[in-house]
């Protein structure tokens, strides 16, 4: 048993849950979340486009580098062409999960694996991203590992616009309903990571990566 569960196990002890009563929990669950009102928000138009367009621009507000091409196939050559644009070496750690993407022939180097101190960019796909705040949402995994994301100066992250949905809100909605509960860790990256805690002045790359760019997928 992992610290995880004997942690939720004591959690449950003390809630009195069980087996037997653990489909009408859930129930309940998913019955307060279904009633839930929601609060104020930024009127959002329904249509996919415009979510994509919103992400767009809220993410170039965030700092970000955004590229868009047809289709996953096409994402390491994107790649190719932001770190020579950028200067960098032809070489990145990438979640397992994109390693059987045809990285050699766009003349990258990949490591398919956790990142580790030295590592200067990172590739990462994401679960979905948010057209309100132009934010990644990114759910851990043993073929996701999140310390992609966060260790390497630069991080380079391939979106699918099928995934861009409207908020938050719709974001751990369709968590709960494909993953049936919530990973290990959960993140949301909007931009490069920054401070403003000396003197008001705003700094990248304070505690992550200084450089995010998106390459956004027209189909995954």
């Amino acid at each position: 048993m992992s610290r995880r569960d004997e942690i939720l196990g004591r959690l449950r002890t003390r809630l009195g849950r069980d087996a037997a009563n653990a489909a009408d929990g859930r129930a309940q669950i998913d019955a307060i979340l279904a009633a839930q009102t929601p609060g104020p928000r930024p009127p959002l138009e329904a249509e996919k486009s415009s979510l994509v367009e919103r992400f767009v621009a809220k993410s170039l507000a965030q700092a970000s580098s955004v590229d868009r091409v047809t289709d996953l196939h096409e994402a390491p050559g994107a790649v190719a062409r932001y770190l020579a644009g950028q200067g960098l070496p032809a070489r990145a750690v990438v979640w397992p999960a994109l390693a059987h993407l045809d990285w050699a022939a766009a003349g990258l180097s990949i490591e398919a694996r956790g990142a580790r101190d030295g590592d200067l960019v990172g590739i990462t796909g994401c679960f979905c991203a948010l057209a309100e705040t132009g934010t990644l949402m990114l759910c851990s995994g043993p073929l996701m590992p999140a310390s992609v994301s966060l260790l390497p100066e630069t991080h380079i992250a391939l979106v699918p616009e099928s995934r861009i949905v409207a908020g938050m809100e719709e974001g751990f909605r369709l968590a709960r309903a494909e993953l049936g509960q919530l990973p290990r860790a959960v993140n949301f990256i909007s931009g490069p990571s920054r401070t403003g805690d000396i003197e008001q002045t705003i700094v990248l790359g304070a505690h992550g990566p200084y450089r995010v760019h998106l390459i956004l997928l027209k189909a995954a």
